[in-house]
């Protein structure tokens, strides 16, 4: 077998992307009132893995991932959905297709109060006239742990119980992907450490993709990898992040010392 010692072992497959977007430009007003929230961005987000996007305020983190989720269009470039291009679909289209293979977890809930819990999370396929697959869903309820809560209301429910509610909600259809967009954003560490722990279960223990945009280093900490952008631009990818790299890759934007814990938190709670 010496004769096979020189032979390199054969190149990895990547693995399959869930949603990307290819050399994307987003560009809002025109003439010299234009902002180019997107440059050229060129970025997949792999199947079964959860990815999470940073950057400064103003970057273009959130326009990216409505871009790639459909929420919203490119000026130029191309977003896809696994194999399928986004751009060409019409609103009909674009809305089953979001339907049918997205999911979206948003930081300010999005419930419907008049719901029960069990309703809410059921509601999506309620409303594409699909049944709910009770097994998958039971799964679901058993997950985020609101077996007992099932017939409460939003109202009844605290902010970490309605986001619970809301990542089953995004889970019910089985889709392609899951967008997050601040997901903790409006909860205390503790439930947003659960709900962080939760789309972490999502990926690993039930084989979907999650894409999360986050202005905090530790929600980013639960990532497989971290995207990075700046003025509209990828500058960076992290795999295997820990809240202390990520912090010291956002310094790095805008070079200032390092932050002592009680600065890193109140930065850590504004809005990006």
């Amino acid at each position: 077998m010496s004769g096979m010692s020189g032979m390199s072992a054969p190149p990895t497959a990547e693995p399959p992307t869930a949603a990307r977007v290819v050399d994307a430009s987003k560009v809002y007003g025109s003439g010299e009132a234009a902002v180019r929230a997107l440059d050229a961005v060129t970025v997949g987000f792999p199947a079964g893995r959860f990815t999470a996007i940073m950057g400064p305020s103003g970057s273009g983190k959130s326009t990216l991932m409505h871009c790639a989720a459909g929420l919203d269009s490119l000026s130029s470039g191309s977003a896809y959905i696994g194999d399928t291009e986004l751009g060409p679909l019409g609103d009909r289209r674009l809305t089953l297709l979001r339907r049918e293979r997205v999911g979206f977890v948003f930081q300010s809930f999005n419930l419907v109060p008049t719901l029960t819990v069990a309703e809410n999370i059921t509601l999506p396929l309620d409303l594409a006239g699909r049944r709910p697959d009770a097994e998958w869903v039971n799964t679901l309820v058993a997950v985020v742990g609101l077996g007992d809560r099932l017939s409460h209301r939003p109202g009844e429910l605290s902010g970490g119980q309605q986001q619970r509610v809301a990542v089953a909600r995004a889970l019910a259809g089985r889709p392609q992907v899951v967008f997050a967009d601040e997901p903790t954003g409006n909860l205390d560490s503790r439930s947003g450490g659960e709900v962080l722990d939760l789309l972490g279960r999502a990926v690993h223990d039930m084989g979907r993709t999650v894409v999360m945009v986050t202005h905090d280093p530790g929600a980013a900490a639960h990532a497989d990898e971290v995207v990075f952008l700046a003025d509209g631009r990828l500058v960076d990818r992290m795999a295997a992040p820990t809240a202390a790299k990520v912090l010291d890759r956002m310094k790095a934007f805008d070079g200032r010392p390092a932050d002592t814990g009680r600065d890193a938190a109140v930065r850590g709670s504004a809005g990006s």
